[in-house]
């Protein structure tokens, strides 16, 4: 499997790009990571250095990779963080050509917005571009429930009301979703739950939640179910794996006491996922 990764890449911790890569390339997965800023560190530091990459540059880099003849190979394109209104529209168009290459090949976007803690930390151009044109080109999307109430419009809380937004958020354009950071008013304390919906049902997933900020962890998120839904087109196999790795990621990098995911350290869950949550169809 083949995936073109445009994301963000920072050299110190992992988050964008320098958090996908890794996982995926220790599933098997062949990465061609596209750079949309390369910093010295995530944002949520407060200072960073290092450039923005220009769209014009981000588009090169991808045209490079298509002179290659790369792009009849790629199973899906994979994009996360948006820093600028112009990258989306490289990324819409490097969907478009490696569509035109690969008929089977998906578009995996992570509307990355903001969360119910925070709100929204993007400039105020990027939800609304996000809604009006990315998700509806996208296959699959992998917003937090925050993210699903604003492409669609909704407060998605209860089980019910979240699979009404899933709904609303499908009938856009893509066809599969996974709602990452679901809380249910209802659940049982100190966990958390993921949900994943296609045309063939839907699915949830419960973990322990971990009192833990992890920049980069939906990022990692995001590119397993990717690659592992791609791979098999089995929802809920790629909803337990992905649960399963990110979760024993988290856990490890809560017990090092680290503010930066523990990436390598953690690598053999994904790689051999304990599969130790129990997926219910709920749909």
């Amino acid at each position: 499997m083949k995936i073109l990764s445009i994301q963000s890449a920072v050299a110190y911790g992992h988050v964008g790009n320098s958090a996908a890569v890794f996982p995926l390339q220790r599933i098997g997965v062949e990465v061609y990571p596209v750079y949309t800023v390369n910093f010295s560190n995530h944002t949520g530091y407060g200072a960073w250095r290092g450039p923005l990459i220009s769209p014009q540059d981000v588009a090169d880099v991808i045209t490079g990779i298509e002179e290659r003849g790369a792009f009849g190979e790629i199973d899906a394109v994979l994009s996360g963080y948006q820093g600028g209104e112009g990258i989306g529209d490289v990324i819409l168009d490097a969907v478009a050509r490696v569509k035109a290459a690969n008929p089977s090949a998906i578009y995996a976007c992570d509307p990355v917005m903001g969360n119910a803690k925070s709100g929204c930390f993007v400039a105020p151009a990027i939800p609304i571009l996000l809604r009006e044109r990315v998700v509806p080109a996208a296959d699959l999307i992998t917003p937090n429930q925050f993210e699903l109430g604003f492409l669609t419009g909704t407060e998605p809380s209860d089980l019910a009301s979240t699979l009404e937004s899933v709904d609303a958020a499908r009938a856009i354009g893509p066809s599969t979703v996974l709602v990452t950071s679901v809380e249910r008013p209802d659940r049982p304390e100190g966990t958390i739950e993921m949900l994943a919906v296609t045309d063939d049902g839907a699915w949830i997933v419960r973990t322990p939640h971990i009192p833990m900020k992890a920049n980069g962890s939906g990022d990692v998120t995001a590119a397993l179910f990717t690659a592992h839904f791609r791979r098999s087109g089995d929802a809920a196999d790629a909803l337990a794996r992905t649960t399963s790795s990110v979760f024993d990621l988290l856990q490890q990098t809560y017990d090092a006491g680290s503010r930066e995911l523990q990436l390598i350290e953690a690598q053999e869950a994904y790689a051999h996922p304990r599969m130790q949550f129990e997926v219910t169809q709920v749909r």
